[in-house]
This record gives C-alpha cells, sequence and structure tokens, in this order.
C-alpha cells in the first residue's frame, strides 16, 4: 500500500488502519496553514504512524523532524521513506516507543512545529498536550497541531496548559486540527 505526498512522491504504508494516514485534504489544509513556517524549521511528529506528515515537512525543507511511533513495523516503513525524501542537510529521528514515555526524553529540546495524531478514540489528548507543556518542547513562535475527530467535543480537548493555549480550531470533513500556542502568543479566542 502506498500514499503520494508533496511533489508526488509515493511513500510506502502499512496495509490496513493500524497507521491510518492523515487524509490528502488535511495535510494540504496544514501545510497551507504553517507555509511559510516549514523551511528550517524543527518538527516534531507525535504517534507518526505512516510517517506522511514528516515526510511532507522534509519534502517542505524542515531541517529536523523527530518523531514518535510505538509500532515496529511502521517505524521501518517511516524510516525508508524519511530517507528516501530527505536532502544532505536534513535530518531525522525516529523513536520507538510510547509517546507519553518517550517525550520526557526530549525535554531541553525546542520544536517550531509539533503535529500529533494519535488513535482517535484513545486517551492520549490529554497527557501528551501536559508533556508537551511540562517539558517545554515548543519553540517561542511554534505551534502544536493536534488532530482529532470533529465529533469528540472540543471540551474533551484542554483549551489551556501552563504555558499553552488553544487559539484556533479547524474541521475538514471527518477529521478537526487544534492548534496550540504558547500563552503569552496565544488569543483567547478561536480561528
Amino acid at each position: 500500500m502506498s500514499i503520494r505526498i508533496y511533489g508526488n512522491r509515493e511513500l510506502k504504508t502499512l496495509p490496513g488502519l493500524e497507521t491510518r494516514p492523515t487524509p490528502v485534504r488535511v495535510r494540504q489544509a496544514l501545510f497551507n496553514i504553517w507555509q511559510g513556517s516549514i523551511a528550517d524549521c524543527r518538527w516534531l511528529d507525535l504517534c507518526t504512524g505512516s510517517g506522511a506528515m514528516g515526510a511532507e515537512a522534509l519534502c517542505r525543507s524542515a531541517k529536523l523532524v523527530v518523531g514518535i511511533e510505538r509500532s515496529s513495523a511502521a517505524g521501518d516503513l517511516i524510516e525508508q521513506n524519511w530517507a528516501k525524501v530527505r536532502v544532505a542537510n536534513q535530518t531525522f529521528q525516529l523513536l520507538r516507543a510510547d509517546v507519553v514515555t518517550k517525550l520526557g526524553d526530549l525535554h531541553g529540546q525546542k520544536f517550531d512545529r509539533i503535529y500529533f495524531d494519535p488513535p482517535y478514540a484513545g486517551d492520549l489528548y490529554q497527557p501528551v498536550l501536559a508533556a508537551i507543556d511540562r517539558y517545554q518542547l515548543l519553540a517561542v513562535g511554534g505551534e502544536v497541531a493536534v488532530e482529532h475527530s470533529p465529533s469528540s467535543e472540543i471540551s474533551s480537548l484542554p483549551t489551556s496548559l501552563p504555558t499553552l493555549q488553544l487559539c484556533r480550531y479547524k474541521q475538514y470533513g471527518n477529521t478537526a486540527l487544534s492548534f496550540y500556542q504558547l500563552q503569552e502568543q496565544g488569543t483567547n479566542e478561536l480561528v
């Protein structure tokens, strides 16, 4: 099984829905929203799945992509796909572990863009966002995008954490994105 990303590049994916890729429409919308801020950014891809989002970031000139994925089989494909699309001045690293446990290992690192796409029915939203906040992984001027089902009420996501604040919500059919920024840059209104 395969999907196509930016520049008509083909990525391999695992069969089935275990590593459900972000829909094309949502990928395009996110990269349009973040247009102009991907080149030379430090990208963190949580619950990496197929690796399509990190690959898109590499194709759009991110300088560093770090992913966390617990599936060993998916990890092999992610590394192959990322190696295929990266160029000489780009770095990537895939951490194969539980996302909540592994985030603490990134303490002290800052990321300009963080993409978080957990299993929709799982209970990872609150602990992962709290860990991003606790370990201060978001750089000044950075943003976190959280993919989720629009049917899961927006109230199930925290609107504010000690340093992060919900600043934007977008819906694309059966997929929604909620965006967080550092409190001093966030606004109290959803756009």
